[in-house]
C-alpha cells in the first residue's frame, strides 16, 4: 500500500516501523535483509538515529550474503567510524562488494578528508584488482572525482597528495593508469626543457653558454619520468605492429610511432650535457632533492648515446657518481655513521640500480661496462691495499665492487683488465671480509657471494671464509653469509661446494643420502669436514640466532635458510643436484617452524612460507609425495612424549598438542588441493601410457599411489598399529588425533588394493583406540565406506600385494593376513550386576591391558542371543554404567590437562580434563 503524498503519519508509528525493520536486519531471508537495510538507510545520517548506524556496523562484518554487504555498505554514511568499514570491504570477497566499497569512497569521501596511507592502500588495491568491473570503478574514482573535481584536471597535484617519495610504486601505477585512460594530455609548451635556461649573460671562457637549472620538486620528477617512459613504449609498440604488418595498416602504425618518437625528442633535453647538468644541480642541491635526482637518472636511459661526444660527456658523468663518496652523520660521541644501507652504492638499492642502469647504456658495448668500473675499483682499492683507507673508503670501494659483480655477466670479460678477479678476491674481498669493522665486513662478504657465482668453480678460500662467517660470525654477518652459500649451493649444487672443501663424497651415496648429520655449530671449531647442507640444516636447529635478532629488522638466519629451501623444494626440478630425498626433510623442517612459537616474531619467514604452502602442493603430484613422507616425521617431532619429553606444565603441553593438531590439519589440506590444470593434464597423460602390472587378479598400486590420499592413509595406519597396546597418556592423545585425521582421507576407486590393505589395517587401528568411542565409531564409519568401494570384498590380499604396497611407501610393518577385514564390536560385559568400586575397576584395566587382541572380544552365547527386549535395555545399562565408571578411573590416573589435543577435538571426544 502507497501512502498519499499529504497524509501525516504519526511519531508513534514511525517509531514502530523502524522497530520492525531493524528486527528484519536478522531475517534468515537475505532479500528480505536487504529490503530492510534499504528501508532504513534514510535514517542512517540523522544523528538521532545513531543506533541504526551501529545496527549497520555491527551486521555488516557478520552478514554472509553478498548482496545485503553491497547494500549495508552503500547505506552507510560519510564519517570517521564508517571509513574504516568501508575501507575494509575494498578487500572483500565479492566483487560486487568491493565495487560499492569505491563507489561510496568515491561519492560520499572527498580527497581530503582521507589520510594519505588510505589514499595509497585504496589505490593499490583497487588499479590491481582482479576484477576489471572493479578496477573501472576505482579508476572512475581517481579520474573522475580525485583528479578532475579535487585537482582540478591537473595530474601533478594529485601526486602531491600522495606522498609519491614513500609511495613510488603507487605515483607510477597511478600515472600509468592516467596515461592509458587518455586523462593526461602535453600542452605544447610542456617539457623538461622549461627547467633548462640557457641564458647569454652568463658566458664560460669556452664561450659556450652557462644554463641556469629550476630544481624539480618529487611528484614533477616522477610526472616526467612516466610521461617519457609511456611515450617509448608507445613508440615501441607501434613499430612492432607497423613492422608485423603491411599496407596500409603498416603505415599507420609507423606515423603513430614516428609521432610518439618526436614528442618524446620535444619533452627531453636537447643535449646530453644540458641532462648532465640538470642532474647536478639536484645532486647539488642536497638530500631534499635525492628522490628527483633518482628519477632524472632514470631517464638516462632513454637518451641516445650513439655520438661519441654524447658518450664521452656521459661517462665522465657516470665515473664521478661511482666516486662520489659515501655520506655520514657524526653522533654525539663524534663516530661517523654511514647514511642509508652501508652496502648499496649511495646507501640505496634503487641509487645504485638506477646509477647502473645509466652506466649500461653509456657502455652498451660488450666488456666496456666491466671495463670502467674495474677502473674505478683499482683506483679506490689503492689506500685500502695500504691499509690507509678508513672504514668509510672500504665501504664505498666495496659498494663500488658489488655493483660490478652483481652486474657483471662474465669474469671473461674481466681478464686483462686494470685489476684481475683473483687479485680482486685476494686483495680486497677477503681482506675486507676480515675487517675489524662490522660494516666492512658485512659489505665484503656480500661481494664474496656474488663473487662466487660468477667462478666456473667455487674457490677454496672463499667457501672456508663465507663458512666461518657462517658460524663464527655475529648476527647481521651470519644473515649475509648465509644468503651467499645458499645461492652459491643453489648456483653449482651443493657437491661442488664440498669439493672445494676437499670433500670427496660418493655420488651414489649422496644422491640416496636420507638423514643428515648432526652438527653442533656452537661447538665447531675449524672443522671443515661437513657437507654444505648439513650445515645450512643445522642452522636452522640455533635458538640463539632467533633470539639475538632485532624484531625491528625484516631478516634472520632463520628466515634466510627458510627462503632457501622453501625455493629449492618449489623448484626442485631445476636442482637435480640436490638429492630428491632430502625433500621430505626439509619440508618437516619449514613445517614445524611454520608452526612453533619460537619463531612467531619472525614476520618475514611467517610471510614466506604461507605464500609457499599455498603453491607448492598444488604444482606437481611428486609434492604431495613428499607431503606425504612429512607427515609422521612432524607430527611425531611436535607432539609431546613421542621423540621429546612430555615435560612442562599442563598449559604448555595442551598448546604444543594444539599446533600439532594444527600441522596435521594444515598438512591435510595441503595433500587434498587441486593439483594445478597443466599438471593433472600431464598426470592423466602418465597414467594412460604406464598401466599398471596386475598380479593375481589385482593390478599394483598405480604410478601416483604415494602422492595420493591412500599412501599417507596406511602411513598413518601403520604409525598407529606400531604402538603396544599398553600406551602413555601422550601416546593415547597422540593415537586418538592421529585416527580424527585418518577418517578425513578418501581412497580413489581406482586403488582397489590400497583399499583391501586398509580394510585390514583398520581392525588393528580401532583396536589401538578402543577407549576413544567416537574415534572407533567414525573408524567403523570408514571401513564401511572402504567395503562399498571395494569391487571384490570377499577377495584376500595376498603377501605379495600387501609387500609390494608397503614397498612402495617404504614401511616396514609386520602384517598378519589372519586379520578380519571388520572392525569387531567393542567389548561388552554379560554381567548385570553394578559397577565395582574405584579400586576394583583399575584392578579390571590393568588385567584387560594383558589379555590379547584375539581374547579381547568375549564369546557370545546363544542364551545372549534370545534374551528378551527388556534383558537387553538392563544390560545396555548396565555397560554404560561399567564404562562409565572405567572412564573416572582412567582420568583419575592421569595428569590434568596431558590428553588435551585441541579444542575442537576435546569437544567431540568422550574423555574432559577435570
Amino acid at each position: 500500500m502507497r501512502l498519499p503524498d499529504d497524509a501525516e503519519v504519526s511519531n508513534e508509528l514511525w517509531d514502530e516501523v523502524i522497530e520492525c525493520m531493524k528486527l528484519r536486519v536478522g531475517d534468515k531471508v537475505p532479500l528480505v535483509r536487504a529490503l530492510a537495510v534499504r528501508a532504513l538507510a534514510r535514517f542512517a545520517n540523522d544523528s538521532e538515529n545513531s543506533d541504526i548506524l551501529d545496527l549497520f556496523l555491527e551486521a555488516l562484518p557478520l552478514e554472509h550474503n553478498a548482496e545485503v554487504r553491497k547494500m549495508i555498505v552503500l547505506s552507510l554514511p560519510p564519517s570517521n567510524a564508517t571509513s574504516v568499514a568501508i575501507f575494509d570491504h575494498t578487500l572483500d570477497v565479492s566483487e560486487v562488494v568491493r565495487k560499492a566499497a569505491y563507489y561510496v569512497l568515491a561519492n560520499k569521501f572527498p580527497l581530503q578528508s582521507l589520510s594519505i596511507k588510505v589514499r595509497t592502500i585504496i589505490l593499490q588495491r583497487g588499479l590491481a584488482d582482479r576484477s576489471a568491473a572493479v578496477t573501472k570503478e576505482c579508476l572512475k574514482l581517481l579520474k573522475d572525482e580525485w583528479l578532475v573535481k579535487c585537482c582540478n584536471r591537473d595530474p601533478i597535484e594529485l601526486l602531491k597528495y600522495l606522498d609519491v617519495e614513500t609511495y613510488e610504486l603507487v605515483g607510477e601505477s597511478v600515472m600509468e593508469a592516467l596515461l592509458k585512460a587518455g586523462a593526461v594530455q602535453l600542452e605544447d609548451d610542456q617539457s623538461i626543457r622549461q627547467f633548462i635556461v640557457s641564458t647569454s649573460n652568463e658566458i664560460e671562457e669556452s664561450g659556450h653558454c652557462i644554463p641556469r637549472i629550476q630544481l624539480m620538486e618529487a611528484e614533477v620528477a616522477l610526472y616526467w619520468k612516466t610521461v617519457c617512459r609511456n611515450l617509448q613504449m608507445k613508440a615501441q609498440e607501434r613499430g612492432s605492429d607497423a613492422a608485423a604488418t603491411m599496407g596500409t595498416e603498416a603505415a599507420v602504425y609507423a606515423a603513430e610511432a614516428s609521432d610518439n618518437n618526436d614528442l618524446l625528442e620535444r619533452v627531453l633535453p636537447a643535449m646530453v650535457s644540458d641532462y648532465v647538468e640538470l642532474v647536478k644541480a639536484h645532486l647539488d642541491a642536497g638530500s631534499n632533492y635525492c628522490f628527483a635526482s633518482r628519477q632524472l637518472l632514470l631517464l638516462g636511459a632513454m637518451l641516445d648515446f650513439s655520438d661519441a661526444t654524447n658518450r664521452k660527456v656521459a661517462s665522465g658523468f657516470v665515473q664521478e657518481l661511482l666516486r662520489k663518496p659515501i655520506e655520514y652523520e657524526v653522533d654525539e660521541d663524534g663516530n661517523k655513521v654511514v647514511m642509508g644501507d652501508g652496502v648499496n652504492l649511495g646507501g640505496d638499492r634503487e641509487w645504485a640500480d638506477a646509477v647502473s642502469g645509466l652506466a649500461r647504456k653509456v657502455h652498451a658495448a660488450a666488456g666496456e661496462f666491466e671495463e670502467v668500473l674495474l677502473g674505478v675499483v683499482e683506483e679506490l682499492a689503492q689506500p685500502c691495499r695500504e691499509r690507509t683507507a678508513d672504514f668509510l673508503h672500504w665501504m664505498h670501494c666495496l659498494s663500488v665492487t658489488g655493483l660490478l659483480l652483481e652486474n657483471g655477466k662474465s669474469f671473461r670479460w674481466m681478464q686483462g683488465k686494470s685489476i684481475e678477479p683473483d687479485e680482486l678476491l685476494q686483495s680486497l674481498l677477503l681482506p675486507g671480509a676480515k675487517h675489524v669493522h662490522l660494516d666492512v665486513q658485512r659489505v665484503a662478504t656480500r661481494c664474496l657471494g656474488l663473487f662466487g657465482l660468477l667462478e666456473r668453480k667455487p674457490s677454496v678460500e672463499l667457501v672456508k671464509q663465507l663458512r666461518f662467517c657462517f658460524i663464527k660470525g655475529p648476527s647481521s654477518i651470519s644473515i649475509v653469509a648465509c644468503e651467499a652459500l645458499i645461492d652459491i649451493g643453489m648456483w653449482h649444487g651443493p657437491q661442488e661446494v664440498d669439493r672445494a672443501m676437499g670433500l670427496k663424497l660418493s655420488s651414489l651415496l649422496h644422491e640416496n643420502k636420507l638423514t643428515f648429520s648432526p652438527v653442533n655449530l656452537c661447538d665447531m671449531n675449524e672443522d671443515w669436514n661437513v657437507e654444505l647442507l648439513d650445515l645450512l640444516y643445522a642452522g636452522l636447529n640455533v635458538n640463539d640466532w632467533i633470539k639475538s635478532v632485532d624484531m625491528d629488522e625484516n631478516a634472520s638466519v632463520q628466515a634466510i635458510l627458510g627462503e632457501g629451501f622453501a625455493k629449492i623444494l618449489l623448484l626442485s626440478e631445476n636442482y637435480p643436484s640436490i638429492p630428491a630425498s632430502l625433500h621430505p626433510l626439509f619440508l618437516s623442517k619449514l613445517i614445524i617452524l611454520y608452526f612453533s612459537n619460537e619463531t612467531k616474531e619472525l614476520q618475514r619467514l611467517k610471510q614466506c612460507l604461507s605464500v609457499f604452502f599455498e603453491h607448492y602442493p598444488s604444482l606437481s603430484a611428486n609434492h604431495k609425495k613428499c607431503i606425504s613422507k612429512s607427515f609422521m616425521p612432524v607430527m611425531r617431532s611436535m607432539w609431546p612424549g613421542i621423540n621429546t619429553s612430555a615435560g612442562g606444565s599442563p598449559f604448555m603441553v595442551s598448546n604444543m598438542c594444539k599446533l600439532a593438531v594444527q600441522a596435521s590439519r594444515f598438512m591435510l589440506q595441503m595433500m587434498q588441493a587441486p593439483l594445478y590444470e597443466k599438471e593433472t593434464k600431464k598426470q592423466n597423460e602418465n597414467q594412460n601410457n604406464e598401466l599398471p602390472e596386475v598380479l593375481d587378479g589385482f593390478s599394483e598400486p598405480s604410478l601416483d599411489f604415494e602422492c595420493g590420499e591412500e599412501g599417507l592413509a596406511i602411513r598413518i595406519a601403520a604409525e598407529v598399529v606400531s604402538f603396544h597396546a599398553k600406551k602413555t597418556t601422550a601416546q593415547k592423545s597422540y593415537v586418538s588425533a592421529l585416527c580424527r585425521v585418518l577418517v578425513l582421507l578418501h581412497f580413489r576407486l581406482s586403488e582397489q588394493g590400497a583399499i583391501k590393505l586398509m580394510r585390514r589395517l583398520l581392525n588393528r587401528v580401532a583396536e589401538a583406540a578402543f577407549a576413544e568411542h567416537e574415534v572407533v565409531k567414525e573408524l567403523k564409519r570408514m571401513a564401511e565406506r572402504l567395503k562399498a568401494i571395494d569391487r571384490e570384498p570377499d577377495q584376500e590380499l595376498s603377501q605379495e600385494q600387501a609387500n609390494c604396497i608397503l614397498g612402495r611407501l617404504e614401511l616396514d610393518l609386520n602384517f598378519d593376513l589372519d586379520d578380519s577385514m571388520e572392525i569387531q564390536p567393542t567389548p561388552v560385559s554379560c554381567s548385570s550386576r553394578p559397577a565395582r568400586t574405584r579400586r576394583g575397576v583399575r584392578n579390571l584395566e590393568s588385567s584387560s591391558e594383558e589379555l590379547s587382541p584375539t581374547s579381547f572380544v568375549p564369546k557370545v552365547t546363544s542364551a545372549i542371543n534370545t534374551r528378551s527386549q527388556r534383558a537387553s535395555k538392563i544390560a545396555a545399562l548396565t555397560k554404560m554404567t561399567a564404562n562409565r565408571a572405567v572412564r573416572i578411573s582412567e582420568e583419575d590416573d592421569e595428569e590434568q590437562g596431558s590428553a588435551v589435543i585441541s579444542q575442537e577435538d576435546s569437544d567431540e571426544s568422550d574423555q574432559s580434563d577435570e
